[in-house]
């Protein structure tokens, strides 16, 4: 990936893990979207599909309709860009705000690779698809217009699915095990997701998205 240098500095900040509440956009169930810090983070695999929970032990998948499973396992989003956020908003971001399990110091996750791997403390994850937001995200942050400011800034962070189980703790390093050859960002990924077209074919073509994901893109332009 471009930017890979950062690498070697590139740590994880804080773990983080649900404290469930009512859901802030108003259905009738709880939400994850509320992490806390947690000494460690217990990773599992979880099942494949939507519903089958988070790749966190103890964590809390509240839509179980559009999250958790093999795809969506893990999520994780930078302190660099919280810290940018809160220069926008006027005010601090916790770690944890975005709902995010891994907040990261010294990588930029709209660079990475779909399919990319790390090492993670004892876990090997790989970079999967990117986040929508949501009415529950926008509840929760509370702003006018949120979802179209968060799809306009082009950074959603990072979905993981789980490839080896372990812990994961605050301070742990974040180290790259491979460079996938076909060049498509994770930046660009969000960019298809929220409707740029021809990002959207150029990734149909390269046909490096889950099976699910990928039988949407070949029903759009197949």
């Amino acid at each position: 990936m471009s930017g890979s240098e950062s690498h070697e500095r590139a740590t994880v900040l804080s773990a983080n893990v649900a404290r469930p509440q009512r859901d802030p956009g108003g259905a009738a169930r709880q939400s994850g979207i509320h992490k806390q810090p947690a000494e460690r983070l217990d990773v599992i695999i979880p099942g494949p599909h939507y519903g089958d929970g988070s790749g966190v032990v103890g964590d809390t998948v509240g839509d179980t309709a559009h999250h958790g499973g093999l795809q969506k396992a893990v999520y994780v989003f930078s302190r660099e860009r919280l810290d940018w956020w809160g220069n926008q908003l006027g005010y601090p971001l916790d770690n944890g705000m975005f709902g995010e399990n891994l907040t990261t110091l010294g990588i930029d996750w709209t660079a990475v690779l779909i399919n990319q791997r790390f090492r993670i403390g004892e876990v090997e994850l790989e970079v999967s698809v990117p986040r929508s937001p949501c009415r529950t995200f926008a509840a929760w942050m509370g702003e006018p217009q949120w979802v179209k400011a968060f799809t306009l800034s082009g950074d959603c962070g990072c979905y993981f699915r789980v490839n080896k189980e372990g812990a994961i703790t605050p301070g742990d390093a974040i180290e790259v095990l491979d460079e996938p050859s076909h060049g498509f960002t994770m930046g660009e990924a969000f960019r298809a997701k929220m409707g740029d077209a021809e990002l959207s074919r150029r990734l149909w073509e390269l046909r490096i998205m889950p099976p699910m994901y990928q039988q949407r893109l070949d029903a759009r332009f197949g």
